[in-house]
């Protein structure tokens, strides 16, 4: 279970992390944002009980759980004009999870960074990359190697993103 909440809780944190980073300028508005991973297909065999124990700590750190199906976790990102405009990418959740982003740089549509978490319960360094294929579309890839509660942990994850429309509605931006 644990393995899997820093599955869940590295998916958040990077789920935007290739959200701004390219010449092409991203649409600010509601995203869609799709992380795959081996680990997301653990979940249909998460019993209820420790899903919720999962989904509860998760909401401790401030973070919603995404829709988790098919080994993908699917959640909704809000992208403010500023966040748009930024120069190097930001990544959601750094501040709830203790991690931080160094040694961001794109070159053209493409970006990478690296991020360092450090945290009681997470502690570990990543990477990021991948491209702003369009103002309404992104791709990418996250590794993170470290430990979560204690427990090893070594994963990669694919990212997409698509652009759902200029309003993000109850959706707020992640601080």
């Amino acid at each position: 279970m644990r393995k899997f909440l820093t599955a869940i809780s590295l998916t958040i944190t990077t789920l935007v992390s290739t959200a701004n980073a390219a010449e092409i300028s991203m649409r600010p508005g509601l995203w869609e944002i799709t992380t795959t991973s081996d680990l997301l297909r653990l979940v249909p065999h998460i019993p209820a009980d420790q899903m919720q124990s999962i989904k509860d700590l998760a909401n401790q750190y401030g973070l919603e759980m995404p829709q988790i199906e098919n080994g993908a976790a699917i959640s909704k990102a809000c992208i403010t004009a500023e966040m748009a405009n930024q120069k190097s990418p930001p990544i959601f959740g750094d501040n709830q999870l203790g991690c931080t982003t160094k040694n961001s740089t794109r070159t053209g549509n493409n970006y990478k960074m690296d991020f360092v978490c450090n945290s009681a319960d997470l502690k570990g360094n990543g990477t990021a990359e991948g491209a702003i294929t369009s103002p309404e579309s992104f791709s990418g890839k996250t590794k993170f190697s470290g430990s979560a509660q204690g427990n090893a942990v070594n994963e990669q994850a694919d990212v997409s993103g698509k652009w759902v429309g200029a309003s993000c509605g109850a959706v707020k931006p992640i601080q």
